[in-house]
């Protein structure tokens, strides 16, 4: 699995890093940050999904693919 965010749609509410701390931190600005861009265990992968989910802005996105276009917001 894969995830990819859009710092530049990212709002900072920051619901990304209180549900997936492994995943996602953010900048001084409070914008989104990956700290992987790739998921390998189960228990992560529903946590990134639920934050994908929450994302006020839509800034995350998830997929089960390893091409970098596939990953991208708004692709």
């Amino acid at each position: 699995m894969r995830v990819a965010a859009d710092s530049d749609r990212c709002v900072g509410a920051g619901q990304c890093v209180l549900t997936a701390p492994d995943v996602f931190d953010q900048d001084e600005d409070g914008l989104v940050v990956l700290l992987t861009d790739t998921v390998a265990t189960e228990a992560d992968a529903k946590l990134v999904r639920e934050a994908e989910h929450l994302c006020p802005a839509a800034a995350l996105r998830v997929t089960s693919g390893t091409d970098d276009a596939e990953g991208q917001p708004g692709a």
